[in-house]
């Protein structure tokens, strides 16, 4: 609620309070002898009663808001562990894929200097044989 952060708690529990004595005074004003006092019973409990219900009102909205504080926290805490977490395991899969390209560059080292050696047999008949051509799709699939 937009008025519990302009007002602070405390004039709350206050208006709740206070409306609770006005309410008890009301039964009291009977034993006063004046009797001018006595008119004004009436609109000091209408006033009472109503201070009273923005107090419980008021109350439980300051609980309700305390327990959304409360749950908003726990929230950012687990999504810190989650972030946390989901760090660690993209570190993971980048040295995954780190090795996975690193076994790529080694096998095509390998089968480029295969190439080399077997092109230089083929070279002088410029006939391409088919173990050349497998070796090629080989290579490419991998």
């Amino acid at each position: 609620m937009w008025i519990l952060q302009w007002l602070p708690n405390w004039l709350f529990y206050l208006m709740f309070f206070a409306g609770l004595l006005g309410f008890a005074a009301t039964y009291l004003i009977r034993f006063i002898p004046i009797p001018a006092i006595y008119i004004y019973k009436t609109p000091i409990q209408i006033a009472s009663v109503i201070l009273i219900a923005i107090g419980v009102y008021m109350s439980g909205a300051i609980s309700n808001e305390e327990a959304w504080q409360l749950r908003v926290k726990e929230m950012e805490a687990k999504v810190a562990a989650a972030a946390l977490e989901s760090a660690q395991e993209n570190n993971k899969i980048d040295n995954k894929i780190a090795d996975q390209q690193q076994q790529i560059r080694e096998k095509q080292v390998i089968v480029k200097q295969y190439i080399d050696r077997e092109v230089t047999k083929y070279d002088a008949d410029c006939k391409i044989p088919q173990e050349f051509i497998s070796i090629l799709n080989k290579a490419a699939t991998k």
